[in-house]
Formats: structure tokens, C-alpha cells, sequence
């Protein structure tokens, strides 16, 4: 990512105090349900850190609605959008350029506007790769991984794993052609695959919404039988709202590590700051704002 201008923090100069002004450069998350949502007090955080004048904000957008949003937000001037459910794919279809990971996907988790244009990334593989790193400490290197759903982060987490050295990424949803789809980005070691090949993978990833807060009709019953998971497996749920879901509990009950999707949120938001404001990103400082967070 762009930049090593560092953090330049004063206690005289912190913008989490501070109230935004008419040349204050703002930023925003787009997506539906969106009160829930931590990306505006990560980046605050970070905007506060750094000591710039931005701010960051949440936008409902509905589904279906996304090329209004963004042609409404380019009038606006905002400068850049952190992009969640359910707008991933349309804001990679809307976006003028993509980088060669968001091409790759044909999803974006991250706007930048550059000269009036939309350029699409994601940061989602990343920061999933990197959270694990943070704790557990796991490293994806000859791991068997199966992956849970085929959407914009499901597939990001394909890639990144795969990227990472995986030595086989499983990919289970109930759609056989965007399984198909999801498992290819794995190139040579991904492959579709059943709930059952849990049992002999060492990281779980449930890259679905189910399980969500505010989230209505999602599907009943577990994204992967708890039943199959066990001590030596890590069991990672990309939901962070609840900080501990019914599958999560479930998991952790059979003795497996479980890990929900708040440090991949944190970490996905680090590369997003990096990218907008081309300085390094105070990951620690956007650690504590959110670790002791009731969710």
C-alpha cells in the first residue's frame, strides 16, 4: 500500500474531538444494514490518529441502490467508500477501473476517487490473512481450508487464502455456479466441495451472513455442523455483530479456536485508510477502539 508518512498525533490535534468543517474531506461506508456497522469509528480513529482533518460516516444504501449512492456521492465530493453488503459486486460493475485483486473477484470492498473516477479494491483477503496473524497467530501456509458461501467476502477470503499458501481451499454454498466460481479463484487447489469436508480441514470459514444481528430471512440451521469441528481447528465467522454467534458458541463448545470477523474488519479498514490517505494506517489505535466494544 502507498505511504510511510507515519502517524503525526498531538494531543492539541486530535480529530476524534474535533468538529468536522466544510473543508473536512469526508469518507463513508455504503450498505444495508448499516447502524451496526464499526467502519466509521475505525477510520475516525484513525483520522484522529494520523491528525487529519476527515471524517468518516455511514450511509444507508438499499439494495439496488448503489448507482445512485455512488453518482450521489461523487456529486458530493466524498472522497472515499468502504463498501459492505449487499453492494460488493454492483459497486465493482459501477467503479470506472478496478485493481487487479477486485478484477479478479468482481467485487470491491473499497472506493477511491481519483480524478472523478471510482476505482475499486479489496481489502477484505488482506485483512483476513492479517487478522489471523494478529491472533490466533495462524498462518494459512499448507492449511486445508474450507470456505462457507460464495459472495464478495467469501470469495476475497478464496483468493487471499490461496495466495497465502493454502494447500486446499473448499468452497460450500448452496449455489453450484457461484461455488463453482467462488473455488476457481483458488486456481489448482480450490475445489466445491459439502459441509462434511469440514471435518478433515484445519481453518473453517463461515464467509456468510448467517448468524447476523438485524440480518432478516437468512437461513436456519449452521453454515458447517459444529458437530464436525473439533481442537485442532479454527472455526472463523466473518460476523462481528454479535461478537459471538450461535455457530461460533457452538464451535467453541466442540474445543476448536474460534475467531469472529471483528480483526478482519479492523485490519480490511487499515488497508482501505492507507489507500485513501496514502499514509500507514495506526492499526494498534484502531485495535483499541474497538476491542473492548460491547457488539
Amino acid at each position: 500500500m502507498p505511504g510511510t508518512a507515519g502517524r503525526m498525533k498531538s494531543d492539541r490535534h486530535d480529530l476524534r474531538s474535533v468538529q468536522p468543517s466544510a473543508s473536512t474531506t469526508v469518507v463513508g461506508v455504503i450498505g444495508h444494514p448499516i447502524a451496526h456497522s464499526l467502519s466509521p469509528l475505525l477510520h475516525n480513529t484513525a483520522f484522529g490518529a494520523l491528525g487529519i482533518d476527515w471524517v468518516s460516516v455511514g450511509f444507508p444504501v438499499a439494495e439496488g441502490q448503489a448507482e445512485v449512492a455512488l453518482a450521489g456521492a461523487r456529486a458530493l465530493g466524498v472522497r472515499g467508500l468502504s463498501v459492505t453488503m449487499p453492494h460488493k459486486e454492483a459497486a465493482a460493475a459501477i467503479a470506472e477501473e478496478t485493481t487487479a485483486i477486485a478484477a479478479r473477484l468482481g467485487a470491491v470492498n473499497c472506493l477511491d476517487s481519483v480524478d472523478g473516477r471510482w476505482i475499486g479494491d479489496s481489502t477484505d483477503g488482506a485483512g483476513l490473512v492479517a487478522a489471523l496473524a494478529h491472533a490466533p497467530g495462524v498462518d494459512p501456509v499448507g492449511l486445508r481450508c474450507l470456505v462457507v458461501g460464495a459472495g464478495g467476502a467469501a470469495r476475497a477470503v478464496v483468493a487471499a487464502l490461496a495466495d497465502a499458501g493454502a494447500a486446499e481451499v473448499v468452497v460450500v454454498n448452496r449455489t453450484q455456479r457461484r461455488a463453482d466460481v467462488a473455488a476457481s479463484l483458488a486456481g489448482p487447489i480450490g475445489r466445491v466441495g459439502t459441509g462434511e469436508d469440514a471435518r478433515e480441514c484445519d481453518l473453517v470459514v463461515n464467509a456468510t451472513p448467517m448468524g447476523m444481528a438485524d440480518v432478516e430471512g437468512h437461513p436456519e440451521g449452521w453454515p458447517v455442523d459444529p458437530s464436525l469441528l473439533g481442537p485442532d481447528q479454527v472455526a472463523v465467522d466473518l460476523v462481528y455483530h454479535p461478537a459471538t454467534t450461535p455457530w461460533l458458541a457452538a464451535a467453541a463448545d466442540q474445543g476448536a479456536t474460534t475467531v469472529n470477523g471483528l480483526g478482519m474488519l479492523v485490519h480490511q479498514a487499515a488497508l482501505q485508510i492507507e489507500r485513501w490517505t496514502g499514509m500507514a494506517a495506526p492499526v494498534e489505535d484502531m485495535w483499541a477502539a474497538v476491542a473492548d466494544r460491547p457488539l
